[in-house]
Order: C-alpha cells, then sequence, then structure tokens
C-alpha cells in the first residue's frame, strides 16, 4: 500500500528531531491547507529542542532557549505521553484521558539511556535512582546535572562514546573533577580508529579529564543520605578489579536502547526497534516509524543526520499525489557523518595549542579489512589526524581531527559512492579538495 496524499489527519507521537522535523514539513507543505490536520505528541513538557546541543547547555555555553526548535503552531501538544494505541479505530488514547484519532500515525518516540546492571543502582522499593546518578539524554537530564554540579565536584562519567566524552567535557568545564570510564579498549571507539582516539584521549586529559580505558564498572557504593534509613547517595564507583573511584556525581553515558513500547503492545513487528519498510511503514500500512525507534534495513541508525533524512522522506510521502502513476518516494538508508566539536576550557588561544576547540568527524567504515588501501597523514605539532580507507575503487571511511579542511569533499565522495578517478594518487584524497 503505497502512501498518499490522501490522509487528513496525521498524529506524530515525539517531539524530538524527527518528529518535530515531520511537523515542520507537514505544515508547511502546499498541500497541508487542504483539510490536514497534523498533531504532534510531545512527553516533555519544555520547547522541543535540539538534542545534539545538550552538553553545550551543560557546559554553561548556551540556555536551554538557545537550542529550542522552531515550533509548530497549532500542532504541538506538550507533556501529553501517549499511553495506546488502538489500531482497529486508529485512535490514540493519552494518559490525560484525551483521545486522537488518526488517518496516519508515526511513532518517533526516540530512545531511552541504557541503564548498565550496577550493583547498587536499583534499591529494592525504590523506583528512582541513586541521590547523586544522572543519566545524559533529556533536558531535564541536563538541568538536574547542571544544578548539582560545582567546582571541584568529584563526577565519574561511565562510558566513552559520544555522549560520555561530551559530557565529561562539559562536566570539566564547569569545574568539576573528572574521570571518564570506558570499558572498551579507547574512546569513542565506534567512530574513531586508535590513532584518532589516542589524540582524543590526549587533548581530554590536557583539559583535566582523567580517562581509564579497558575499565569494567562493576558497581555503586553508596552512603547513607542526610541520615535516612538505607542507602541513598552514590559515595564512589567500584570497578571490576575492586579500585574505586571517589565520586559525588555519577553520570551513565552508556548508550541508548529505542522506543519500541508502544509499538509492541500495539502488536507491530518489534525487533531491536520497530521495523519499517523503504516507506517507512510499519507492519500496519496506517502507521509509521522514523528517527531512533526505527529499524530500517535491519540498521538502527540513532543519528540526527538520519531522523532528519527520514522525516523529509516520509513528510514527501505524506502529501505527494501518486494517482497519475508516479512512483512513491524511497528511503533507501542513510550514510550519516558524524561531527563533534569539543570547546577548550577557558580563553582560546591559537589554533594550534591545546586551548584551541577539537574538531573531529568521521564517516563509513574507519577499520580496514584485509585488501584496502589506507592513507593517513598526522602533524603532532598542529594536533592534527586525517585518514581514509579505500576498498576497490571506492572511498568507504574516513576519521579527521584537528583539521575537516577536506571533511566536506570527502563526505560528498563517499556518499556519491563513485569510483575514484583511476590517474587520482589517493594521497590527494586528504588534500584540501578532497580529491575531486
Amino acid at each position: 500500500m503505497a502512501a498518499d496524499g490522501g490522509a487528513k489527519e496525521i498524529v506524530v507521537i515525539g517531539g524530538g528531531t524527527a518528529g518535530m522535523r515531520l511537523a515542520q514539513r507537514l505544515t508547511a507543505s502546499s498541500t497541508a491547507s487542504a483539510g490536514r490536520t497534523v498533531t504532534l505528541l510531545g512527553e516533555e513538557p519544555h520547547a522541543p529542542y535540539n538534542r545534539v546541543l545538550l552538553a553545550e547547555v551543560l557546559a554553561g555555553r548556551y540556555g536551554p532557549e538557545v537550542i529550542a526548535l522552531p515550533p509548530v503552531p497549532g500542532a504541538e501538544r506538550r507533556g501529553v505521553r501517549a499511553v495506546r494505541i488502538d489500531r482497529a479505530d486508529r485512535l490514540v488514547r493519552c494518559d490525560d484521558g484525551s483521545v486522537v484519532p488518526y488517518d496516519r500515525l508515526v511513532l518517533a518516540t526516540g530512545s531511552n539511556p541504557v541503564l548498565p546492571p550496577l550493583r547498587g543502582l536499583r534499591r529494592p522499593g525504590h523506583h528512582e535512582l541513586p541521590a547523586g546518578v544522572h543519566p545524559f539524554r533529556t533536558m531535564d537530564d541536563c538541568l538536574s546535572l547542571s544544578a548539582a554540579v560545582r567546582p571541584g565536584t568529584r563526577a565519574v562519567v561511565v562510558g566513552g562514546g559520544l555522549l560520555g566524552v561530551s559530557a565529561a567535557r562539559a562536566l570539566a568545564e564547569r569545574g568539576a573533577q573528572v574521570v571518564l570510564a570506558q570499558q572498551g579498549e579507547y574512546v569513542m571507539e565506534r567512530q574513531l580508529d586508535r590513532s584518532g582516539s589516542l589524540l582524543l584521549r590526549r587533548r581530554l586529559e590536557s583539559w583535566g579529564v582523567e580517562v581509564h580505558t579497558e575499565c569494567r564498572v562493576r558497581g555503586l557504593v553508596l552512603a547513607d543520605d542526610d541520615g535516612a534509613a538505607g542507602p541513598g547517595r552514590v559515595a564512589a564507583v567500584e570497578l571490576s578489579d575492586g579500585f574505586r573511584l571517589d565520586a559525588e556525581l555519577t553520570v551513565l553515558a552508556c548508550g541508548v536502547r529505542p522506543r519500541t513500547g508502544l509499538a509492541d503492545a500495539a502488536g507491530l513487528d518489534v525487533r531491536r526497534g520497530i521495523v519499517v519498510d523503504d516507506e517507512l511503514r510499519t507492519s500496519d500500512p496506517y502507521i509509521h516509524a522514523i528517527g531512533d525507534c526505527a529499524e530500517h534495513g535491519d540498521r538502527l541508525y540513532g543519528l540526527a543526520g538520519a531522523a532528519l533524512e527520514q522525516a523529509d522522506a516520509l513528510a514527501q510521502l505524506l502529501t505527494e499525489d501518486t494517482a497519475a502513476g508516479k512512483p512513491a518516494t524511497r528511503y533507501t538508508g542513510t550514510r550519516s557523518l558524524t561531527r563533534l566539536t569539543l570547546s577548550p576550557l577557558g580563553p582560546q588561544s591559537t589554533a594550534d595549542t591545546p586551548s584551541a576547540p577539537l574538531d573531529l568527524a568521521a564517516f563509513g567504515e574507519t577499520t580496514p579489512l584485509p585488501g584496502d588501501d589506507v592513507v593517513q597523514l598526522t602533524d603532532a605539532t598542529r594536533g592534527a589526524y586525517r585518514k581514509v580507507v579505500v576498498r576497490g575503487d571506492r572511498l568507504v571511511g574516513g576519521v579527521l581531527l584537528g583539521d575537516l579542511t577536506t571533511v566536506g569533499a570527502l563526505a560528498r565522495t563517499w556518499e556519491d559512492d563513485e569510483p575514484l578517478p583511476p590517474t587520482t594518487p589517493l594521497l590527494h584524497l586528504l588534500t584540501p579538495d578532497g580529491g575531486s
């Protein structure tokens, strides 16, 4: 069943990046005035915001209002949680007792932070986390953590991925004494290779972040909370070897898991995420899914770039007219580039000193397979590193830190997936024009 422009009542569950982008596209489309209504159900009471910039709010660089997304007039309902989908009658039932009918329903429910099975994290008879323990996923998480940190606060960040690195840098910016505990062999191992990760680690350490890799956290050591009965506040993080890291704050940045509860309860096909086809439809043709919660082609993206592309594709699907025989829009996947800027602590100096910002970008497969060609350049003086991986006549991945002058051309070459010119030296890929 192809999507078409006939849906008059479109309901979007989720006010994050994907849901907001879709609602904006639908209300701005030329056909939006033709009797179509768009309702966006957002669980958080805050104005929708750019989650990518939460670390900047934690660091005190931005206020929450700065990262707010443009509103969708007449479509947003904030602080409303969808609790059940009635597929037979095409209704969404909400926690405030309201019932919202739909012709098309879009699940943009995002993801939840993974809470690792640490000893002491879950206490008998308590649903909340121990005092001083914070996930870092939502604006509420960010504001709660921001209110708790003070100069000199001993903070342990558990998880050395993109989110953990961002949180550690932000806490250090606030004057905390930060330890980053990463179970893997090196930080940001999903995006970076060993050399790039070591450069990142050195920069973090130059900013006062103590980094521990190949370090498994076993549990939390709790102390009495203001004399209350039973343990209540984190005092230390215990490692698998028995060593303890003193901690007044502990940040859990151990990854995310798609929010699929609504879809599962409604009987939709759910694996790791909500399974969708090339029209971003679930197993129910009247329900779609986009963003972190969606699994397309056996892949979960969990990246803002993919969420935006899926929202744009679905907006076109829901508004285009296929009656004239025009092929429906298809979503065939996203080739996403990860970018991160880690700002320095305190005043900046020149671009070749540790107090300058560290820009990094990674895309595709950064670990070569046997037979792949690898080209890399390292500038120890400027703290820059560039590497590309070429398989046959295709660019399949790359890592850049400190100097991103070639990233635009490299990203275009990789995204287009076109053969590289046979006469172009591979080293030319790392020159300012990226071999284009």
